[in-house]
């Protein structure tokens, strides 16, 4: 009975906690609702007058981008600002090929009046941070706008934005991510869900409060003296932006979210990319609670409710630990359940847990008919694309808990950057890209052999207790068996 006892205490805490953070979600879209109802009064500078017009610099921070180089010069290039007042560095840590058509293409533009340069490092220290550190060193701009290689910000980007910083306490500006090949196949569907849901619900929620929020890496302005303030870039996490956001926000620099400035941008179309971006993402989201934890706790700056949230938004990637948890000990608990009978209210009391799905589709709802509108069709495609992104994302629950818990053990690993394909159609192809991993990962044998257990799990249904069986979990291993098989065929699959 003791190990039992043992599987339905974690079982029990980890359906709490993940309710927890599903009530965290609602308030948040309490948040974004009453955000919704009032206009935004904020200051902006008068870009008529062209003393109130900036000096900005543009940092491009690229690592082997041959697919995706040209595309980012040229829709770079069209950005409507003074030429007086801008500058582009393209901090080019290649070690490719790309290195000379960047440097080429680079020429071609500055020849044309634009003030652009290519920087160029004698090592990666850093990686990323350390590009954008090294950039800042010469930058001549009061404000910096950031942009990964497959962004393409529209020509009046920087006018929707700079506007902004009249009010001297905004340290950031974040615009919202778009996705140009959105409808590329389930799993870009399923990814742009999910992004949807944090540049609304989340951004939006916790910043029309006062929350802290994060620069999201990349589609965003920074000002130059909030980050020297906050310590400048550092490379010791994953998710360098995610630091500096924390350190910023604890020195009282206040940003700004806006949710009607779009940034179009590319999704990994494979699944080894969207894997490395998992990895990443939620490996630094763990080593960034970690690292401010405590400065958050300690801080006299800010509210009981925003800290609560703080360490809330710090813990997201830890989620995907929970769920593993949960699932993977469901169908032990199926058995227990039929095993002792005088459990059995324990688990009547346990299905009240359902609430945390319910809770996630009424947010995520209204996040989805914010963007396409509501409607009985709207409704009916958003329930078919819910719960295959929920099938997924739990597919994906192996793969995120390793990266979870390697960063709360401090567990250092290469920032491995996500591979760009220069794909929005079907008659576009990834086959042939030279930076795809080409071994499949020892964890996808993993995922296959949890496919299986889930796929055991939906037996069980048939075959515990007395009365036919039990199908109360069903569902949920159903989702667990579709999920792990659809990542594990397709890690097999998408490969080099």
């Amino acid at each position: 009975m003791i190990l039992e006892s043992f599987i339905i205490v974690v079982y029990t805490i980890a359906l709490v906690l993940i309710l927890l953070y599903a009530l965290a979600q609602l308030n948040l879209l309490i948040n974004y609702l009453s955000a919704k109802k009032k206009t935004d009064t904020s200051e902006v500078f008068d870009f008529s007058n062209p003393e109130e017009i900036p000096f900005v610099t543009i940092q491009l921070p690229v690592y082997n981008e041959m697919y995706v180089m040209d595309r980012l010069l040229e829709n770079i290039a069209l950005i409507d600002y003074p030429k007086d007042k801008l500058e582009i560095q393209v901090l080019d840590d290649s070690t490719d090929e790309t290195v000379e058509s960047t440097f080429q293409h680079v020429q071609k533009l500055k020849a044309s009046g634009l003030d652009i340069q290519h920087i160029r490092r004698t090592d990666r220290s850093g990686f990323k941070a350390g590009a954008l550190k090294e950039g800042l060193k010469i930058a001549k701009g009061e404000f910096i706008a950031i942009f990964d290689a497959d962004f393409l910000p529209k020509p009046n980007w920087l006018k929707q934005t700079i506007p902004y910083f009249k009010d001297e306490e905004i340290g950031v500006v974040q615009t919202r991510w778009g996705h140009i090949n959105r409808n590329y196949s389930i799993l870009t569907k399923i990814q742009a869900f999910a992004l949807d849901a944090h540049f609304t619900l989340e951004q939006v929620g916790r910043n029309s409060k006062g929350h802290f929020i994060n620069f999201n890496g990349t589609a965003g302005v920074w000002r130059k003296t909030c980050i020297l303030d906050a310590g400048n870039w550092e490379g010791d996490t994953l998710t360098e932006d995610l630091d500096l956001s924390y350190r910023a926000q604890l020195k009282n620099w206040k940003f700004k979210y806006l949710e009607n400035v779009e940034t179009p941008a590319e999704l990994p179309v494979v699944i080894s990319a969207a894997r490395s971006q998992q990895f990443r993402w939620n490996k630094g989201g763990a080593e960034n609670f970690r690292k401010m934890m405590w400065r958050v706790l300690t801080s006299k700056n800010i509210s009981f409710k925003t800290k609560v949230h703080g360490l809330l938004h710090l813990l997201n990637s830890t989620m995907f630990l929970n769920v593993f948890l949960v699932a993977i000990l469901s169908i032990p608990m199926l058995y227990i359940k039929n095993e002792y009978a005088h459990l059995r209210f324990y688990f009547y009391f346990m299905s009240f847990f359902v609430v945390s799905t319910i809770i996630f589709f009424v947010c995520y709802w209204m996040m989805y008919k914010e963007i396409y509108g509501k409607g009985f069709k709207n409704f009916f495609t958003y329930v078919g694309l819910f719960f295959t992104f929920f099938s997924i994302a739990m597919g994906f629950s192996l793969h995120n808990s390793i990266a979870v818990i390697e960063g709360h053990i401090g567990k250092r690993s290469e920032f491995i950057r996500t591979p760009k394909f220069n794909i929005s159609t079907l008659k576009d192809t990834w086959k042939g890209n030279k930076y795809l991993r080409k071994k499949v990962s020892m964890n996808v044998i993993f995922e296959g052999a949890l496919m299986l257990y889930f796929g055991f799990g939906l037996y069980s249904a048939f075959v515990v207790g007395d009365q036919g069986g039990d199908f109360g979990l069903f569902p949920f291993h159903l989702m667990l068996f579709v999920g792990f098989g659809y990542v594990f065929f397709k890690s097999l699959t998408s490969k080099a």
